[in-house]
């Protein structure tokens, strides 16, 4: 057999709004309307408007008499009357220094003659694209490359970089 689902009635909303202004923890009104999590009477006491309250309930400590209170919002309203206005920051840090960036190696001019299509490739040639590989006018490098790399000495510098100079370069690039 089902069990009744328990929305919000209005009598169920009279109630939380009742015992909200009354200064009941989330928590136990949930307990006391049953049918429902604290999370949702947090939900609907939202929706409803009901964010302040009057008292404090049974867990909140005795309120203060009104003299006192009238007293010490008014030492407050002094206090914050002459404080002093914020210093304002006139330096900055001053920025981090980078070691100046090494220049790019300059392009090297190969001859046309070492440029070579996939077909005449070799295991000892240098495999850097040149060019648009949609071109018929694409290219390998074709000169001699190093023992056990795919590039001649020129293109292993620019497609092998050591870590530090990689992790520096984004750096730099970043700030950019």
């Amino acid at each position: 057999m089902m069990e009744p689902v328990l929305g919000w009635t209005d009598d169920r909303v009279a109630l939380l709004r009742r015992l909200w202004e009354d200064g009941q923890s989330a928590s136990k009104i949930a307990a006391q309307l049953g049918g429902v999590t604290r999370n949702a009477v947090i939900g609907k006491v939202h929706r409803l408007g009901l964010a302040g309250r009057a008292r404090g309930g049974e867990e909140a400590p005795a309120a203060a008499p009104p003299s006192k209170t009238v007293e010490i919002e008014t030492a407050i309203a002094v206090v914050e009357t002459q404080a002093p206005e914020p210093v304002a920051i006139l330096a900055h840090r001053p920025a981090p220094e980078f070691p100046a960036p090494v220049p790019a190696p300059e392009p090297v001019a190969l001859a046309v003659s070492q440029r070579v299509t996939i077909m005449d490739l070799r295991e000892s040639m240098c495999r850097w694209p040149l060019g648009d590989p949609t071109t018929p006018e694409f290219r390998f490098c074709g000169a001699r490359s190093i023992t056990g790399l795919p590039y001649c000495t020129h293109h292993a510098e620019i497609a092998y970089q050591p870590a530090a100079e990689r992790k520096r370069d984004r750096r730099v690039a970043s700030f950019r």
